[in-house]
């Protein structure tokens, strides 16, 4: 972890910082309570008809929404409900419901990860707040700048951006940004995961991650296993802890910090909350931010993997992902000196007390087994009921709780629940009475002959007046004074409220009865609390829009007359590498697309193609980031024929600089909605995400002109897309790009999961790394029932496969195109010739736990 104690931000800003809103989890009604009572300006939550990221947490059902809005103005925090999944064509209407019950309950905003759930919520409720889910992979000012037509209000960065990178963002667009501040950290960019999707049929996307990237793995490098000792969990970060860059963070302007948790506890809640809480407010007041180890320790007890600053202060792989366990194990307290009956000596780091629950590492540093503890004793045999750090102490364990043939000197002990931490964590949002409250600044009038006035004003610039029911009478000894006043306006215990600032202005030295202001106190507050309540009125357009909701026939939309429409049925084949190129040129493809590791390859590439009358396409990077436009605008000197766009900013630049770009499976097209608005941005097609199985393949295609669709029918699935980088943590004395000499460049490696599955790992130009599933996918099932609705362009994405390897599966792709072959003599064909074999992966019909309709 980097010092705790972090730098002032500069004078000319600090002139004009703002603290940014805290933004905390709320799994259940519990953890809202939490939230409040433990200073979070906004809470958010899933729904449990589905449409959130978050399918295992209790959430909530639309009949809560009302009473869960109306608590949250009351307090003076705002609700945000995620809607933040890929929607398929026959689910909106069901969504439509699900967003007029929050339009017209007062929730603040809906978080999306979809284009076309963001357009869907523009119609159905305009005044309703759009935010962009950080799965919509926005990371950078040029792909928000294109998201902005959606009608957004606030974008989510994606977690891989450090202070610099958002800095320069915030500098380049006016669009507030949230940024994750604490937390859980996936390996993999959100929106861009698909590996619980290949491995299981549980999309991420759609609420269902598997973590399979908190799993062991086998490094393989040029075909031989590489013994990395105790690193194991080699795509499993440790947690985000942004604490110590908080000041930052209000230097750049950000608007909303979040903290990750829906699926945790209302302690956990209360404990991260309140600990953000105290250092926002402390960097607002002195401009830094110092948590001692006693804080940090109570953070770690709530949820730990070890914590670090995540990508906020920039790549560090080694930091990151240190490899040695992937589960939650708390603080480490120690060593097992001595063992002897039901009891261990260690010489401890940190306080513990009866009852505490603790963890010993396995064998080898895996596994681990534990309990509570059930005796202290110290090194002169006196018990104790607890002790503090820097002490050695016998810890004894109830009878039966430990296998003690498994405990070995040496073991790393670990303490992972503290009951008294959190009784007092409970305590902080168990009372009845209100424990944070919003401040009120008031302004007194007194006039002789007058009635009292007294106005009030919330943080949030809302005003309120309240006027005493008789006139004022001038004071024979005690005129009114600010002093008393102010003491008894200021009783506001029990209530949401208490006060900040008062002023008074008196007029003639007029009498205030105690009574009156005790009165207009109450009536105040009544005022208030009336006002907050009151749900905001919103114009919901639930019925207009389902015409809105029908397929897009040929015709109906603008762009649709701007079609090309090919006669017949294409091939397009991805190829990673020359050779794969220079044998697909020989075959009859109408289509090449191009995705190499090196850029300089790219030019003799389109040259090849043109030679052999081809037209090519290239693919661009998943992700783009500030600084990263070169990328792009390399590709205007080689000039191809078509650009593969798989972002936002190289759809937008595309569309600017070339003759044709294609939307790739990476932005996520699940719905019609989402199709008609890439092809408003200048798609010439879109390609189905990789999240459909036939069935939500086939409602895709039902729902607009087959025309626009491009399906890719052959591939090896792109599991983790990664701004960690593999080759760099385990492979390199260095720590980045910068240092870390480029093992990527020389070596072919595989990671080994569990089952023994080798998956190969590539990077791309950016040294993003992308894991790749070992065994090809095909849809060649599918394929005859996509032509008989008109679809006209399938593709086929090699990855490792040699020129021979190239010439015969494209061959049995073209004869299934051209009908002289079915999809079940394809299969037969690709096992035959596979030595892993070929999976229908997610093509193959699912159950969708997720199903409303």
């Amino acid at each position: 972890m980097p010092p705790m104690q972090t730098s002032s931000p500069t004078a000319e800003s600090s002139r004009t910082r703002q603290a940014p809103e805290l933004l905390a989890p709320a799994g259940d009604w519990q953890c809202v309570r939490a939230a409040i009572e433990n200073g979070a300006n906004a809470v958010y939550f899933g729904l449990d008809c589905g449409f959130n990221a978050r399918y295992r947490a209790q959430n909530f059902g639309l009949a809560d929404l009302p009473d869960l809005s109306q608590q949250l103005r009351q307090r003076g925090v705002k609700g945000y409900a995620t809607l933040n999944t890929l929607v398929f064509p026959s689910e909106m209407p069901a969504l439509v419901k699900v967003v007029e019950a929050i339009a017209k309950s007062g929730i603040d905003a809906v978080l999306v990860q979809d284009f076309g759930v963001a357009r869907l919520v523009r119609q159905v409720c305009p005044e309703l707040e759009v935010h962009a889910s950080t799965q919509m992979s926005l990371t950078s000012a040029e792909t928000i700048e294109v998201a902005s037509d959606l009608g957004l209000s606030r974008v989510v960065l994606a977690r891989e951006l450090s202070i610099d990178e958002i800095r320069k963002i915030a500098g380049a667009t006016e669009m507030p940004l949230e940024i994750f501040i604490h937390g859980a950290l996936c390996v993999a960019y959100s929106g861009q995961c698909l590996t619980s999707e290949s491995l299981g049929g549980r999309s991420a996307n759609r609420g269902q991650c598997a973590q399979a990237c908190r799993l062991p793995y086998e490094l393989i490098v040029d075909g031989d296993d590489r013994e990395l000792g105790d690193v194991k969990y080699l795509l499993s970060p440790q947690d985000l802890a942004g604490y110590a860059a908080i000041p930052d963070v209000i230097d750049v302007g950000v608007a909303s910090i979040k903290i990750e948790g829906r699926l945790k506890t209302p302690e956990y809640v209360a404990n991260i909350t309140g600990h953000y809480r105290r250092a926002i407010d402390e960097a607002m007041e002195r401009g830094t931010v110092s948590i001692g180890d006693d804080a940090k320790q109570e953070m770690e007890l709530s949820f730990s993997r070890g914590f670090s600053p995540g990508w906020l202060s920039g790549n560090d792989h080694k930091r990151l992902v240190p490899g040695l366990h992937s589960a939650k194990r708390g603080i480490e307290i120690g060593s097992v000196l001595e063992s002897s009956g039901q009891s261990i000596k260690v010489a401890v780091s940190a306080p513990l007390a009866l009852g505490d629950g603790l963890a010993i590492v396995g064998f080898d540093g895996q596994g681990q087994q534990g309990g509570r503890i059930y005796s202290l004793m110290d090194e002169d045999g006196q018990r104790c009921k607890s002790v503090g750090a820097g002490c050695t102490v016998w810890i004894g364990f109830g009878k039966g709780e430990l296998d003690w043939s498994q405990i070995q000197l040496d073991a790393t002990v670990f303490k992972n629940d503290d009951p008294q931490l959190n009784r007092r964590l409970r305590q902080s949002f168990a009372g009845e009475d209100p424990r944070s409250r919003q401040p009120l600044d008031m302004h007194v009038v007194a006039t002789v002959g007058e009635p009292l006035v007294v106005e009030a004003r919330l943080a949030d610039g809302r005003r309120f007046s309240v006027t005493g029911d008789q006139p004022l009478s001038a004071a024979r000894n005690r005129p009114a004074d600010e002093t008393v006043i102010r003491e008894k306006l200021g009783r506001l215990g029990g209530t949401a409220f208490v006060l900040r600032d008062l002023t008074l202005t008196a007029t003639d030295q007029p009498m205030v009865p105690m009574g009156m202001l005790n009165a207009i106190r109450r009536s105040l507050v009544v005022t208030i609390d009336h006002a907050l309540a009151a749900t905001p009125k919103r114009t919901v357009a639930a019925e207009a829009v389902h015409s809105w909701l029908k397929p897009i026939e040929s015709g109906d939309d603008d762009q649709t007359s701007d079609a090309v429409v090919d006669a017949g049925t294409h091939l397009a084949v991805l190829c990673r590498t020359p050779q794969q190129l220079e044998a697909a040129c020989g075959l009859d493809v109408d289509m090449l697309y191009v995705d190499f590791h090196d850029v300089r390859l790219y030019r003799d590439a389109v040259k090849l193609s043109h030679d052999h009358g081809k037209r090519i396409g290239i693919a661009t990077v998943r992700i783009q980031k500030p600084g990263e436009m070169g990328l792009l605008k390399v590709l205007t000197r080689i000039q191809p024929d078509v650009i593969l766009a798989r972002n936002l900013a190289a759809l937008d630049f595309a569309n600017q600089n070339f003759e044709s770009v294609i939307a790739d499976f990476s932005l996520n097209v699940a719905n019609h909605r989402s199709a008609q608005w890439l092809r408003e941005q200048g798609a010439r097609r879109v390609t189905a995400s990789y999240d459909l199985n036939r069935e939500q393949l086939i409602d895709l295609v039902q729902s607009m002109p087959s025309s626009w669709l491009e399906v890719v029918m052959h591939q090896h699935m792109p599991m983790f897309h990664m701004e960690h980088c593999v080759f760099c943590a385990v492979m390199s004395p260095g720590t980045n790009k910068t240092n870390c000499g480029r093992p990527c460049d020389r070596h072919v490696v595989q990671l080994r999961d569990r089952v023994g599955a080798e998956h190969p790992l590539h990077a791309d130009v950016a040294c993003r790394n992308t894991l790749y599933n070992a065994t090809p996918q095909s849809g060649a099932e599918v394929v005859d029932d996509l032509k008989r609705r008109g679809i006209q362009w399938f593709r086929v994405e090699l990855l490792e496969e040699d020129a021979d390897a190239t010439r015969s599966t494209l061959s049995i792709y073209r004869r299934l195109l051209a009908g002289q072959v079915s999809g079940a003599e394809v299969w037969q064909s690709l096992n035959a010739a596979n030595r892993l074999g070929v999976t229908r992966g997610t093509l193959e019909t699912q159950r969708n736990p997720l199903a409303i309709l």
